[in-house]
C-alpha cells in the first residue's frame, strides 16, 4: 500500500493536470447548455410554501420579498417578532397570497422543531427551506479569546440552527421534492482575520450541506449561497469594526443578492455567489495562499495583535 501511495503521489498530479486541460472546453460547453436548459425550465414557486429563518432584516428580508413577487406562501422566522410584522405586510403587498410569522430562536433545538411543525401545520406542506439566520460575533484575535463561551453563540446560530431546522424539515421536503437554500459566506473559503469563529461556522455549514447533498441524491435539492459583503446591518457593523480589512471592499445590494439567490434556487443550481466577482478569489486562495495571507496581514487593522504575552486563556466550563 505504501508503494501504491507513492505511485499516486508521483503520477496523479501530472495526469490530473492533463485531464483537466482536455476536459475544460467540453465542461464549459456542457455547463453552458445546462444553464440554458435550467433557465428554460425554472421552478414555478407560485403557491408553494417557503420557510425563511432570519427573515426580519438583511438578506433574509429581501429573499422574502423576492419569493413574494413570485407568488409563494411564506413562513417568516426570526427572534425579533416585532420586525416580522412589517416584513410580512410588505410581502403580502408584493404578491404573497399568505404569510405567517413565527418568533423563534434557531439556536435552540426545540424551537427549530416548533417553527417547522407550525409551518407544516399551517400550510400543510413545505417546499423550500431557507437557512439564513446568522450572527457575526465580536471581532477578536484568536489569542485574545479569554472566554470562549462568548463565541459559542455564533456556532449555535450559524451552524446548529441551520442543521437542526434542516433535520426537522427533511421529511416534508422529501414529500414535496423540495429544496434547501443555505446562506453560507465567501468567508467560509476565504477567511478574514478577527472573525475566526464566524469563518469556521460558514465553512462548517458549507461542508455539512455538501455532504447532505451527496447523501440525499435526488430526494431534494440543495443550493449553497456564498454572498460576499452585502449591505446589511450585520455587515455595516462589521465594516465599522474591521475598517482596515473591509474599508476598501465595495458592498453589494441585499435586494440584488436575494434576487440572485432565489433565481439560482428556482433554476436548481448547486451554488451561487453574489457579487459574482468574488469567484476570482478562489483560484488565488488555492494556487497562491502565501500571497493571500501576506495581503490580508498587510491590511489587517490589528497588526500587533499577535505580540505580547502568549499565556493560555482560562475557559469557563459548564
Amino acid at each position: 500500500m505504501v508503494v501504491i501511495s507513492k505511485l499516486f503521489n508521483f503520477a496523479l498530479p501530472p495526469l490530473s493536470l492533463l485531464l483537466l486541460t482536455i476536459l475544460m472546453l467540453p465542461s464549459l460547453i456542457f455547463k453552458l447548455l445546462m444553464h440554458v436548459r435550467k433557465s428554460l425550465r425554472k421552478e414555478n414557486v407560485a403557491s408553494k410554501v417557503v420557510l425563511i429563518t432570519g427573515a426580519a432584516s438583511g438578506i433574509g428580508e429581501q429573499i422574502a420579498y423576492e419569493y413574494a413577487r413570485r407568488g409563494a406562501k411564506l413562513s417568516l422566522v426570526d427572534i425579533r417578532k416585532e420586525k416580522l410584522v412589517a416584513v410580512s405586510d410588505k410581502a403580502r403587498s408584493l404578491g404573497s397570497p399568505d404569510v405567517t410569522t413565527i418568533a423563534a430562536d434557531v439556536s435552540k433545538v426545540q424551537e427549530c422543531k416548533r417553527f417547522v411543525d407550525e409551518t407544516f401545520n399551517y400550510f400543510g406542506r413545505l417546499d423550500h427551506l431557507v437557512n439564513n439566520a446568522g450572527i457575526s460575533g465580536k471581532p477578536v484575535t484568536v489569542e485574545n479569546m479569554r472566554d470562549i463561551s462568548e463565541y459559542t453563540a455564533v456556532m449555535d446560530v450559524n451552524f446548529w440552527g441551520a442543521v437542526n431546522g434542516t433535520l426537522f424539515a427533511i421529511p416534508h421536503l422529501k414529500n414535496s421534492k423540495g429544496r434547501i437554500i443555505v446562506i453560507a459566506s465567501v468567508c467560509g473559503w476565504f477567511p478574514l482575520p478577527l472573525i475566526s469563529i464566524y469563518n469556521a461556522s460558514k465553512a462548517a455549514i458549507t461542508n455539512f450541506f455538501e455532504t447532505l447533498r451527496m447523501e440525499a441524491g435526488t430526494a431534494f435539492g440543495i443550493t449553497i449561497a456564498t454572498p460576499g459583503f452585502i449591505k446589511t446591518d450585520l455587515t455595516l457593523k462589521a465594516k465599522f469594526e474591521l475598517k482596515g480589512v473591509l474599508g476598501i471592499v465595495p458592498m453589494g445590494s441585499a435586494s440584488e443578492c436575494a434576487k440572485a439567490i432565489v433565481e439560482s434556487a428556482c433554476r436548481g443550481d448547486m451554488y451561487v455567489t453574489d457579487p459574482s466577482w468574488y469567484k476570482v478569489l478562489f483560484p488565488w486562495k488555492v494556487l497562491h495562499p502565501q500571497f493571500v495571507d501576506w495581503a490580508l496581514n498587510l491590511i489587517c487593522p490589528n497588526k500587533s495583535a499577535m505580540k505580547g504575552n502568549l499565556m493560555m486563556p482560562e475557559h469557563k466550563t459548564e
